[in-house]
């Protein structure tokens, strides 16, 4: 049996089938690969972090505004409830004494009438340090219903007028003391406020206040008007404003010396002899009520339906006002924001 022949090996030619198998799987994976591309679109960039919105800076002032309004009102209350309690302190005193005299001439005329034995109920109140106590007794109102005597009369009197006095006191006292914790928390919610915002509010360059205006006329208002003027350029101060002139206020006012809008227009008609509340709202009741169309200068311009901001009138549709802080006492005009009406001291 012959053996069989080897197969003589073929060599192998460009652009035979090994060659051809392997260029379609290169380029399967290519297309596949740009497939892929084409179908989840462009490669996003790197994420960048949100960027976080700025506080509205108007919004914010306005807010320290309302604030410091409110706050002034608290410290005008306060001066007031002061007073009161004064005057009531000074009432029960009055009263002590009124009482202690009474005491001294029934002391000298000692009564000679007993009930059931005990000792004039008279006497006993002389001696007692409460007498009220003594009233409320059944048998002591008895025996003062039978009495007609002028120095029994006189010491009921005198006894329940210290008593009702005393209490007075006791409550103006109280609300001192309520309102001082509360003055002392709206300063706080103040400053706070103006800290957390501080780089918002900060003004670098603030407007012109404008040449002041000639204002004619004699009264009062028309005076008031060119000494409100006249302080054009002064720095807004939260809090800021006194009859004598600008002050350090309060928060961001601390370091400033200037006004306030209800602080500059007090100063202005403190020259002319006109008394003012250093706080809107207590303005806004310092006057006649005047409609819009029959504004005069020095009448006194309130907007927002709180009251916590304020000009004063000097005609052609303008006002001068302490506006915001980071600006100046200037001239502006009254269009433009919620009008809520006029007051002619």
């Amino acid at each position: 049996m012959r053996p069989a022949t080897p197969a003589t090996p073929v060599p192998r030619q460009p652009g035979s089938g090994a060659v051809r198998r392997v260029l379609p799987r290169r380029w399967t994976v290519v297309t596949a690969g740009i497939t892929a591309v084409a179908l989840l679109g462009p490669v996003p960039a790197a994420h960048a972090a949100p960027v976080k919105p700025k506080p509205d800076a108007a919004a914010l002032k306005d807010r320290l505004e309302r604030l410091t309004e409110q706050y002034n009102g608290l410290r005008v209350k306060l001066a007031e409830t002061r007073r009161a309690a004064k005057v009531a302190d000074g009432i029960a005193r009055q009263q002590d004494r009124a009482l202690e005299a009474v005491r001294r001439d029934i002391a000298r005329v000692a009564a000679t009438s007993y009930i059931n034995g005990e000792t004039d109920p008279t006497q006993r109140m002389f001696a007692t340090s409460d007498p009220q106590s003594l009233l409320d007794q059944a048998s002591t109102l008895r025996y003062f219903a039978t009495q007609n005597g002028t120095r029994v009369s006189a010491l009921m009197q005198a006894v329940q007028g210290a008593q009702r006095a005393r209490l007075a006191a006791q409550e103006r006292a109280r609300q001192v003391e309520a309102l001082s914790a509360a003055l002392a928390k709206k300063r706080d919610s103040v400053t706070k406020l103006y800290e957390k915002a501080k780089g918002q509010l900060d003004a670098p360059t603030p407007d012109k206040p404008g040449k002041a205006p000639s204002v004619p006329g004699s009264g009062k208002g028309a005076q008031a008007v060119r000494y409100a003027l006249a302080q054009l350029g002064v720095p807004y101060s939260w809090g800021g404003g006194s009859a004598s002139g600008p002050t350090y206020g309060i928060a961001q006012g601390a370091n400033i010396k200037g006004f306030d809008c209800s602080g500059l227009t007090l100063y202005a008609y403190a020259r002319v002899g006109i008394n003012l509340p250093h706080y809107t709202g207590a303005q806004f009741n310092a006057g006649t009520h005047v409609s819009r169309d029959q504004l005069q200068p020095g009448d006194l311009v309130f907007f927002y339906s709180d009251l916590h901001h304020m000009g004063m009138y000097i005609g052609g549709g303008k006002m001068v006002h302490a506006p915001q802080t980071g600006d100046v006492v200037k001239i502006s005009p009254i269009a433009g924001r919620p009008w809520a009406g006029a007051v002619r001291p």
